[in-house]
């Protein structure tokens, strides 16, 4: 069956520009969290007029060009994405945290012709420039700070304002905004085209979910600007609400400096992940703190564990969980309500229809497990010059297939069970690698876990294998293995039991926005586990 949403929003069909910073709310600000620095929305419109202008006359910036910000969260990030779109031109995010190989990677495959980089990544940018051919001269400096033969980015403002570029109804639905990049669900990353109509979509979408966002609303902007998912609820979502947004740099999540912002500037709203959850809970650090101005905290980007939310609940404010991905960015987002069970990602948002199928295609009713397939009008244009992979995703009546398994109560409260490309195939059962992780952490002894699949050769099949950290002095042991391994056996069926066994780790490797970097446990795995080494 199809669930739809409860209801649906007349949604106006525009450019990006037109609808945020000419429609803005007047109250929105940016804030620099180390520096304090200010950016208003008077100075944001205009320095985005300014610096479409310097595009234009300094640069030989032409519609349609592809303009890479590479750098982590900073007050100035807004105004290079609303610049570049007032020039008529298209944004491609890059990690703060990629390789010179990833970096080269993303601007090749984006098609970028101009960089704007932040000084600490200045070298990296020029050896990625360097080898897909982008002139030194359409590198731009965020900051005050001269480089020979680089010129800031504050050079490109010019004196004059231009008219943004207008987008008609039937441009913005096709126009590329935004290139957001995604593994998808499966394979190398790819171009996530987000059309100027997809976004404008989305927003009032979410908007209409967050009436108690205003201009008392303070936000806190850790996770990354890269993310689809930052840009819309800490950029987008400040500008159309008159709220504020501290913004602090996530090069490296760092606890101290995440609470004595909260405190400092009395932030009410978190945007967050599970690991920054946890770190809360399990930290005595945040303790420390004054936190008492929270009163919202949303949770996105993996499962969040029930027992990790009741934790969290008791010591700081109740927690909710939003859904999305970059090809849809949100179809789900609990609102202020009492009667949604805490683990659950709430019902569709507006004008969005949701289905769960089997691994048939079948259509699948209420409680019963399946694939999750979105459709509505904030669904991505396509994977950029990947017609292959984009048909693999959205079939021919408009349905996005997530790829993430889920199941509806009677209530018509969405559930996610897992990421699938994450789940463990053990002796023909699907062992789901957060249920696991989120019994490990509650464990005394532990700080962090993940969990992987190894394979077994003489069984012909995965084991989950979990890499542990452990909480400070807390000593290493094969005792203390098997201590763990009993407490997962006595809260699971036999197929979950740690059958891979158990390695400690000094840290669980995660990506700028929280998420476990699985990748990499595989290939540590296949160098230190025994079954790789043969002996059983």
């Amino acid at each position: 069956m199809i669930f739809k949403s409860t209801t649906n929003i007349d949604i106006p069909v525009k450019g990006v520009y037109q609808a945020l910073i000419n429609e803005a709310n007047e109250d929105a600000t940016f804030i620099d969290g180390i520096t304090g620095e200010k950016l208003t929305i008077d100075k944001l419109r205009s320095d985005t007029k300014k610096l479409a202008a310097g595009l234009i006359d300094k640069a030989g910036f032409n519609r349609g060009d592809v303009l890479a910000i590479f750098s982590p969260n900073q007050v100035d990030y807004p105004t290079v994405i609303f610049g570049t779109i007032a020039a008529g031109g298209i944004v491609t995010f890059v990690d703060s945290k990629y390789t010179v190989d990833e970096v080269a990677y993303q601007l090749k495959d984006s098609g970028a012709k101009y960089i704007v980089v932040f000084p600490s990544l200045l070298s990296k940018a020029i050896e990625a420039a360097d080898a897909v051919n982008i002139p030194r001269s359409n590198i731009f400096l965020f900051g005050n700070e001269e480089i020979d033969e680089i010129k800031l980015y504050s050079f490109l403002k010019s004196e004059r304002e231009v008219n943004p570029i207008e987008y008609s109804p039937e441009e913005a639905k096709s126009t590329t905004a935004y290139l957001s990049y995604s593994s998808g669900t499966t394979g190398k990353n790819k171009g996530v085209e987000t059309t100027h109509s997809n976004i404008v979509t989305n927003l009032a979408q979410i908007g209409c979910n967050n009436d108690d966002v205003n201009s008392n609303t303070k936000f806190i902007g850790v996770l990354p600007l890269h993310h689809i998912y930052s840009i819309i609820t800490l950029i987008h979502l400040t500008l159309l609400k008159g709220a504020s947004v501290v913004l602090i740099p996530n090069f490296e999540f760092d606890l101290p400096t995440f609470c004595k912002t909260i405190q400092d500037y009395k932030v009410n709203v978190i945007h967050f992940v599970p690991s920054i959850a946890m770190s809360l809970v399990k930290d005595p650090i945040s303790r420390k703190y004054d936190l008492s101005s929270l009163r919202s905290c949303i949770s996105s980007a993996a499962p969040l564990s029930k027992e990790l939310a009741d934790s969290f609940a008791r010591m700081f404010v109740p927690i909710r969980q939003s859904y999305g991905a970059t090809e849809y960015s949100f179809t789900h987002f609990v609102k202020y309500a009492e009667n949604i069970p805490i683990e659950s990602i709430g019902k569709p948002i507006p004008n969005v229809e949701c289905k769960i199928i089997s691994e048939k295609g079948k259509e699948l009713g209420y409680k019963q497990e399946g694939e999750l397939c979105v459709r509505g009008p904030n669904i991505m244009k396509g994977y950029l010059n990947n017609k292959e992979a984009t048909d693999a995703c959205i079939d021919n009546e408009g349905w996005f297939h997530t790829g993430d398994i889920a199941k509806v109560d009677e209530f018509g409260n969405f559930y996610i069970v897992d990421r699938s490309k994450e789940l463990i195939k053990y002796q023909g059962h699907q062992v789901s690698p957060t249920e696991l992780e989120s019994i490990l952490n509650s464990h005394q002894s532990i700080d962090d876990a993940a969990v992987i699949g190894v394979y077994a050769e003489q069984e012909a099949t995965e084991c989950p294998a979990a890499y542990i950290s452990l909480k400070q002095n807390v000593l290493e042991s094969d005792q203390l293995k098997q201590e763990i391994k009993r407490y997962v056996e006595k809260r699971v069926p036999p197929y979950k039991r740690l059958s891979g066994g158990i390695l400690f780790i000094d840290k669980i490797p995660k990506s700028s926005s929280g998420k476990i970097l699985r990748k990499v446990l595989r290939n540590r795995i296949k160098k230190e586990h025994p079954f790789y080494r043969k002996k059983f």
